[in-house]
């Protein structure tokens, strides 16, 4: 009981801190910081949720995707945030964007698959589902990107004011076709470019 206790209370914090406690005027709604590098929120989360990352990393927070022990599936979101989200910031506060940067994302990618599966993510609200697809965005996976772009494309049909990100989507579907990668992450994962990739690397946008 206590275990499940202290894995909501930990859950709910991570929730809150992303997008704002139920009680905040801004509970619901999109916010800049997450799309955007901020060192001073970056160093706020590894501050606050590095030692999180880390027994997310080591699968001791695999109990927060059981629908068994927690059948709310903002539970599941949050570690999704942790794995996929927290995981990129914490490695820029860092001064760096290794490899670490990427390592939750086959996790994450898991955790996002069980709950579209099962349905759990419509449980969700429009902003917070955009999370539960992002780790289909972020896949160097072409039957991903496809699951991405059409998430995002029920997304921006459930609440069309996130219509925007299914162009995000797109975008992310269309290097993944182009390069069968995303040539922004080769330094960091130790990969060689190849002449179209280094050429791509160069025009704007091309790292988001």
């Amino acid at each position: 009981m206590a275990t499940s206790h202290a894995m909501k209370n930990d859950a709910q914090e991570v929730l809150d801190f992303w997008f704002g406690p139920p009680e905040d005027p801004g509970h619901g709604q999109s916010r800049p910081a997450w799309f955007r590098k901020d060192p001073a929120f970056d160093a706020l989360i590894q501050q606050r949720f590095g030692a999180l990352v880390q027994q997310a990393l080591d699968g001791g927070l695999a109990s927060w995707s059981d629908a068994d022990v927690s059948p709310d599936p903002r539970t599941a979101l949050a570690l999704i945030l942790v794995l996929d989200q927290f995981t990129r910031n914490v490695a820029r506060a860092a001064g760096q964007v290794p490899a670490a940067a990427f390592a939750g994302d086959r996790q994450a990618l898991a955790l996002a698959r069980s709950l579209v599966d099962s349905g759990r993510h419509l449980n969700l609200n429009g902003v917070q589902r955009q999370f539960a697809y992002l780790p289909f965005e972020h896949a160097e996976d072409m039957t991903m990107q496809r699951e991405s772009v059409a998430l995002f494309g029920q997304l921006a049909n459930d609440e069309p004011t996130l219509a925007d990100l299914q162009m995000w989507a797109q975008r992310h579907f269309d290097i993944v076709q182009r390069f069968g990668r995303f040539p922004h992450r080769n330094a960091a994962l130790g990969r060689a470019s190849t002449p179209e990739e280094a050429a791509f690397l160069q025009t704007p946008g091309s790292g988001f």
